[in-house]
Parts: structure tokens; C-alpha cells; sequence
């Protein structure tokens, strides 16, 4: 979250980015957090005088007893003051909490090179790479691994509901092997491999994503204080929470490693039997806890992973500036790389690379020392590798007239030299 001393400060800056962002319903919502803010401090700065005003009558009656004059005037008076005292600490605690709901609710600040669009559609491209030639006769990923006998998607339905599935064989082998692959890659360029926990309290869990994504996106633990990860990222960006770093320790850079958990499912019909948008996953998430001077430094090397990771994999792609109507509330600035799916003719999203400058740290109170005083670190994140997406990719960028799928050459080592899946028979 925004700092309060920042939006104090900085009010107008806030208020025009919730408008660049499509949110004035938030502009009043920012309003009453600014009042909020001038009655805590207008009933703080009483307290404290009357704490003030408590302690010199205190020291008034002991030097009056010393020399025995008449206190009770003072006496009388010093009663009054802890119920005042008490009833301005119940206004600042209640007006404190609040203002720190409200303070969720405000959302980053965006890069100035954060293109204004509504939507998706209003994304600005940035680059493009790989061959985008029409692939005729292109099956559906779901009913080549059915046909081939690569996944089961109507045993998983009938045991865990619509979203799961069952891989196989080869295509089980190759998931791995794209696991494998990405932590190879990255462990080289100096990351550090965690396995996370896969659930998380809620109290760590609101430091690190949108409070809508409780009801949206996240399955509860019935009757416990737990929440099943929808990303990696999350159990990463809490594990260092309420730390000190000293300057020699950051930046650090980690690979999170974990199956990841959504409410969210595909569209209906044909897309209830594949991989695109389903309730369990796998995914290689890169983290890094930078210094603020270095974090869009990160930003661009956290892209340039992802991005070769999908070139070694051969899939084109292209990568966008995520506009203000698409970004969501904690980045300040985000590319997706969206691959080319040869079956619709359209590109969908496989990487999101995000600078969160200091939003999640001030959630989580994750600061480093500087001379002699404390800031928030950066904490930035990027999907390196959605296991169901990558190889929804691979099924249709690879496929052959054969009604065989080649095995990346990248992945080929990890998948005992298997250079094609072949068919199978069911």
C-alpha cells in the first residue's frame, strides 16, 4: 500500500493517477481518507498535550507535597484527564483502523510510461518475436492429449469437478520437464530455488495481493485460518515480512517453485477440456527484493528471463506494456508476454513480469537500513513458466500432419532425448 505520509503529501498525484487508472469511484473513497487522516492527527496532537498536561500536574503535586501545601485542586483536575485521555485513544484507534482499510483500497502509483487505455484491447505492443505463419487443420490441444491418450479430463470432472485433469505419459513428462528447465536456466543467473508453503493466513496473505481476490480467486481451508496459494509469489514476497535488510543483503533473487490453486476456469464448451484457464497448476515464478534505485533495473532483466525462456522454447510471441485499465492495483508498471496460438489466430497471456516499487513491502513492513535511517525495499515478480499454458502452446505450435507433437529441442534432455510424442493408442 501507499504510505499515508505519501498520500498526504502527494494528494493530487494520487487522485490523478486513480483517473488515469478509470477509477473516480476510488477519488472519494481518497477524499474521506484525507479527512480521516486530519482528524487522526487533530485528535492525536490533543491526546498527547493532555498526556502532557497529566505529567506536569503530576510533578506540580509532588513538589507541592514536598512542601505540604494543599493538592486536591490539582488532584481533581489530574482525575479528569486519563477518561479524556480514554476516550481520544478510542476515536484515534477506531479512526486508525479506518484509515488503514482505506489505505488497501488505494492503488499504486503507475510509471509515467504506463500507457491510459480501458482494457486489454488498449495494450501497447512493444516487440515481437518468431514466426507467425497460419498453421492449417490445427487441433484443439485438450482433444489431441484425449485422442492421444495424454490427459483424462473426464475422470478428473467426475472426481474433482470441471478445471482438473489428469496428465499422462508424455505429456505428464514434459511438464516436468518444462519445470526443470526454467529452475536450470535461472538457478544459472544467480536465483535461489524455494518450494514455498501452499497455504497462507490471511493476515499475510492481504500484504501481498487485492483484497477482491479472496472471493474471486483463492479457495479457503473450511474452519481454518488458511488460504491454498494462487501463485508462488504470494508465500515469497510474506516470507521476509517485517525484516531489516542490511544494504550487502539485497538484492535477492528467487525461483518459487509451486503448484498454484485458482477459483478462476475457462470459458464453456470446448475449453472446459483443456488446459487454458484451470483450478491447479504448476508455475516457476521469479522474485526480487531490490533498493528502490535498482528495481527498474530488475524490472527489464526479470522480462529479458522470460523471454528467453519462450524463445528457447520456440514459441512466438510478443510482449506489451499493460495499459492503466488492465494493470491491476499493486503493479506500478507491467509487460505480459503473449504467445501465438495458431489455432485461434490469437496471441494469449503466458508471462506477467511486475514492479511492485514499494506497495507489497509497506504492506509487509520489509525495509532496508540506509545510514541512518530505514525505506521499504522493492519487491518485483514474473511468471517464468505456467506449466498448463506452456504446454497448450507447445501442442499447437508443434503439432504435425503426422498428428504427432515435436518436443522442443530445449526440453528434449529432460525428457530421456524423446524428440516427438508419438500417437497413442487409447
Amino acid at each position: 500500500m501507499l504510505e499515508m505520509d505519501f498520500i498526504r503529501e502527494h494528494t493530487g498525484l494520487v487522485r490523478k493517477d486513480l483517473e488515469k487508472r478509470g477509477q473516480k469511484n476510488k477519488i472519494q473513497l481518497l477524499e474521506k481518507l484525507i479527512e480521516k487522516d486530519k482528524q487522526w492527527r487533530a485528535f492525536k496532537i490533543q491526546a498527547d498535550s493532555l498526556r502532557m498536561e497529566r505529567n506536569n500536574i503530576n510533578k506540580k503535586i509532588s513538589d507541592l507535597l514536598v512542601k505540604k501545601e494543599d493538592v486536591q485542586v490539582l488532584i481533581n483536575k489530574a482525575k479528569q484527564l486519563p477518561i479524556k485521555i480514554k476516550e481520544l485513544d478510542k476515536k484515534i484507534s477506531f479512526l486508525k483502523d479506518e484509515i488503514n482499510k482505506s489505505l488497501f483500497l488505494i492503488p499504486n502509483i503507475l510509471h509515467e510510461s504506463v500507457p491510459v487505455g480501458i482494457d486489454e484491447s488498449e495494450n501497447v505492443e512493444v516487440k515481437k518475436w518468431g514466426c507467425f505463419d497460419k498453421k492449417p487443420n490445427v487441433i484443439h490441444h485438450g482433444l489431441f492429449a484425449e485422442k492421444n491418450n495424454l490427459a483424462d479430463f473426464s475422470s478428473a470432472s467426475r472426481i474433482s469437478g470441471a478445471g482438473f485433469y489428469f496428465l499422462k505419459s508424455d505429456l505428464a513428462l514434459m511438464e516436468f520437464a518444462l519445470m526443470k528447465f526454467a529452475i536450470d536456466l535461472l538457478i544459472k543467473k544467480g536465483f535461489t530455488l524455494i518450494n514455498p508453503p501452499l497455504m497462507m493466513r490471511r493476515k499475510s496473505y492481504s500484504g501481498v495481493t487485492d483484497l477482491e481476490d479472496f472471493e474471486k480467486v483463492m479457495y479457503k481451508i473450511e474452519g481454518e485460518d488458511l488460504y491454498l496459494i494462487a501463485t508462488s509469489e504470494h508465500p515469497l514476497a510474506a516470507m521476509y515480512s517485517d525484516k531489516i535488510f542490511d544494504l550487502n543483503e539485497l538484492p535477492v533473487k528467487l525461483i518459487g517453485f509451486s503448484p498454484c490453486f485458482r477459483k478462476e476456469i475457462g470459458k464453456h464448451s470446448i475449453d472446459e477440456r483443456g488446459l487454458f484457464r484451470v483450478h491447479q497448476f504448476y508455475k516457476i515464478e521469479q522474485f526480487v527484493f531490490s533498493l528502490p534505485d535498482d528495481s527498474w533495473k530488475f524490472h527489464e532483466e526479470l522480462l529479458a528471463n522470460a523471454e528467453e525462456l519462450v524463445q528457447k522454447l520456440e514459441i512466438p510471441y510478443r510482449v506489451v506494456n499493460v495499459c492503466t485499465g488492465d494493470i491491476g492495483s499493486l503493479a506500478s508498471k507491467k509487460y505480459d508476454i503473449e504467445c501465438w496460438s495458431p489455432r485461434e489466430q490469437k496471441f494469449i497471456e503466458l508471462v506477467s513480469c511486475s514492479n511492485c516499487t514499494g506497495f507489497q513491502a509497506t504492506r509487509l513492513n520489509i525495509k532496508f537500513r540506509k545510514n541512518n535511517s530505514k525505506e521499504f525495499v522493492h519487491t518485483l515478480n514474473s511468471t517464468a513458466i505456467a506449466s498448463s499454458r506452456a504446454l497448450r502452446l507447445i501442442i499447437e505450435n508443434f503439432q504435425t500432419d503426422e498428428n504427432t507433437v515435436l518436443v522442443p529441442k530445449v526440453l528434449q534432455p529432460y525428457m530421456l532425448g524423446l524428440k516427438e510424442i508419438p500417437l497413442k493408442d487409447n
